[in-house]
């Protein structure tokens, strides 16, 4: 019986921030996958290596994680003022599924730096030494981001001494900007509240701060939880019936957000909303061994992707802590001790982050102007990926 051969995709096999992916051009990609479908979806799924039974990603380019299974897809951008269109793919480990309704925020901060060397942004806009501003324009969610890629000698610096806490290595540091991060038609509280009571059959009721800004999320308290805001992700990870349990307050909040109609739909919506839960500052000690203490950070934020507790923490995820620490009042806000700021610094499983943002109360609705981190990337490897044809 005869098989057809593989076929050979021009890729680059990035990192960006604590996330890597697979970064494809789009005109690099056979013409049934140039567009939205059936075609491009399984292409991309047979590349990461899903859906895998047994969650290893084995016969695939995926690392079995929410933060490894990741496509990218970037093209020369037709919006006035921007350089690249961004299209990002959260790919469901065990399931034939990508979810194709948010961002990635750590991936991101290699946007940039793939577009240059590919091409997609005009030389005359990137110096020989300094910084090349790219504006990228982000598909998923329509809104425009600004990744600041250090060059020398006309190429893209990768190396440096920026760490970022979740990632091993140190690298060049990529600041990045979310412009007018509000999801949607603007609306930073879906609800038009700033807590909002989140009643779930057979679990219980919680306050919650539905917020998007960057991704929809649902901040919940996590003394509310049982838990004290400072677990690490075997605790989490390891408990079936806490995920199970997690995943049925997602599925409410996301309803009550007005991102479904209905609870069944939250299972082909699993990349957004993300669930996170909040504690004022304490000690504990990271996943890398690091001691975080009380007095080097504002709060603590737990954040889950894709069913999971997250490792460290997601881009995007921290764009909406960003936003409702400095909005007087949220969950996020009143964990870090209140009042007014623009600035944030909590901890997650692998360490701390510092995030800024700007917002502003205008005609009685919350509007946020940027919000601002810093992020590195590499190049891991380029090339062909090969997919059976």
């Amino acid at each position: 019986m005869a098989f057809a051969p593989q076929i050979k995709v021009p890729a680059t096999y990035m990192r960006g921030g604590t996330s890597k992916g697979v970064f494809f051009i789009l005109n690099d990609l056979p013409e049934a996958a140039q567009t939205p479908g059936p075609a491009r979806d399984n292409l991309l799924l047979r590349v990461i290596g899903s859906p895998d039974p047994y969650e290893k990603h084995t016969d695939g380019m995926g690392g079995a994680t929410s933060s490894t299974s990741k496509t990218v897809i970037l093209s020369k951008s037709d919006k006035p003022g921007h350089q690249v269109n961004y299209l990002f793919g959260q790919v469901a480990i065990d399931k034939p599924f990508i979810d194709w309704s948010g961002n990635c925020g750590n991936l991101t901060a290699a946007v940039g730096a793939c577009a240059i060397e590919n091409g997609l942004v005009d030389a005359d806009l990137i110096p020989q030494n300094g910084i090349c501003e790219v504006h990228i324009w982000q598909q998923n969610i329509e809104k425009t981001i600004i990744a600041h890629v250090p060059i020398t000698d006309g190429k893209v610096q990768e190396t440096g001494d920026f760490e970022l806490d979740g990632v091993t290595f140190p690298a060049a540091e990529v600041k990045i900007e979310f412009v007018d991060p509000a999801d949607g038609e603007g609306a930073v509280f879906p609800t038009g509240n700033l807590v909002d009571k989140l009643e779930v059959p057979e679990i219980g009721e919680f306050d919650a701060t539905f917020i998007n800004a960057g991704i929809p999320t649902i901040f919940l308290k996590a003394e509310q939880l049982g838990f004290t805001g400072y677990e690490l992700q075997p605790a989490i990870n390891g408990d079936a019936e806490t995920l199970t349990k997690f995943e049925v307050i997602r599925a409410y909040g996301a309803k009550q957000m007005g991102l479904i109609s209905n609870i069944e739909e939250a299972a082909a919506r699993q990349h957004t909303p993300k669930i996170a839960f909040v504690a004022g500052p304490g000690e504990y000690v990271s996943s890398s061994g690091k001691t975080v203490t009380s007095d080097s950070i504002d709060l603590s934020v737990r954040a889950l992707s894709m069913g999971k507790l997250h490792h460290a923490m997601m881009g995007t995820a921290a764009v909406a802590i960003a936003t409702a620490a400095v909005i007087p009042g949220t969950l996020v806000n009143q964990a870090a001790g209140g009042g007014e700021r623009d600035t944030v610094t909590f901890g997650h499983p692998s360490g701390t982050l510092t995030v800024g943002a700007k917002a502003s109360l205008v005609d009685n609705q919350w509007q946020v102007k940027t919000v601002s981190m810093s992020r590195s990337a590499r190049v891991l490897m380029e090339g062909f990926v090969r997919v059976p044809g």
